[in-house]
């Protein structure tokens, strides 16, 4: 999936159908020249519903229809008869869909499982025909409800990214490289922050043909879980991964640093999230010789504790089936 096509954001409006007028029509057959009142009631207006399909991964089928209107329910006729509901509208979204209303940004719900369904904007009732308005008093009614209006509503629909590991790092440390090599997936590369923009995911071909997805997300910055930067947009990716690998650069200045800033931006966006499994991983150790690495390690077992870290390089290929045997084992251990 290219970074273009994958669109994770995006605002629509939509516009249910007005209910049906009911019928004022009064029964007049041969013989029976003054019937009583036998009108209609009118249609429904038609719903628009959003759709959770398990087959899509993106919002990007959005991007260019954000208008949904649905029809407007037909008008009752005499003996009675109710007319025909307006059709309903479906908008069809990825699994992990959070609805926002886009004027108060309440979060309204969240979509999670397939073929799960809820009605955005109701269609408005049918009106109710004269037959239902006639009494001892006046048994020729001559009007008719009108029927009532649909809704018009404005939604934005943000997708939360399932997958089973998410990257998490400061920009320009090596994620998109990671990605590129050890999945098949292709993200934008280059030697500058903040070239990744949108999340690319991947899938990590692993031992005995078996496999788990992994998410390239965009880089935090300090000040991400006020918003700073990309913010918000990068955190909610991190919801929904089950394991989080932490990339540290071996060139980093403080690699327990680095690392303490963005536990403490995950920390202030939702405290949930120091719940999940963390992996620590060091990345350009090709940069090391084994006297570096050794006096590196000496410091990290101090400083990380029970927290688990490798070194590896995506470029000279070090390390690398060492990171998917630990993830794998953090993966099954999650699911156990």
């Amino acid at each position: 999936m290219t970074e273009g096509n994958f669109v994770d954001y995006v605002k629509i409006h939509v516009t249910s159908g007005k209910g049906g007028q009911g019928s004022a029509h009064l029964r007049r057959e041969k013989y029976i020249p003054k019937g009583g009142p036998d009108g209609g009631d009118g249609g429904r207006g038609g719903h628009i519903i959003i759709k959770a399909d398990k087959n899509l991964w993106t919002l990007f089928h959005l991007k260019f229809k954000r208008h949904f209107r649905a029809d407007h329910g037909l008008p009752g006729s005499k003996q009675t008869s109710t007319g025909a509901d307006g059709g309903d509208v479906y908008v069809d979204v990825p699994l992990g869909t959070v609805v926002r209303d886009t004027e108060t940004q309440e979060i309204l719900f969240e979509l999670t499982e397939d073929g799960e369904e809820r009605i955005l904007a109701e269609g408005g009732k049918g009106g109710r025909g004269n037959a239902h308005f006639k009494s001892s008093t006046n048994q020729t009614p001559r009007y008719a409800q009108p029927g009532i209006d649909g809704q018009e509503l404005d939604f934005t629909l943000e997708l939360k990214i399932l997958a089973d590991v998410g990257l998490v790092g400061f920009p320009n440390v090596g994620k998109s490289t990671l990605l590129s090599v050890i999945t098949a997936a292709k993200p934008k590369i280059a030697d500058y922050e903040f070239t990744t923009l949108k999340p690319n995911l991947g899938i990590v071909e692993y031992r005995d043909h078996r496999t788990f997805v992994m998410a390239d997300i965009p880089g935090i910055i300090e000040g991400a879980a006020e918003g700073k930067g990309i913010g918000h947009r990068f955190l909610r990716h991190i919801e929904r991964n089950s394991t989080l690998l932490f990339l540290i650069p071996a060139d980093a200045k403080d690699i327990k640093e680095q690392y303490d800033i963005l536990l403490d931006e995950l920390k202030r966006y939702n405290p949930e999230l120091l719940d999940k499994e963390r992996l620590v991983a060091i990345s350009k150790s090709d940069m090391l010789d084994d006297e570096l690495k050794a006096e590196m390690k000496e410091v990290l077992d101090e400083e990380f504790h029970n927290i688990p870290y490798l070194f590896f390089s995506s470029v000279a290929q070090q390390g690398l089936m060492e990171l998917k045997d630990k993830l794998w084992e953090m993966l099954n251990k999650e699911t156990e």
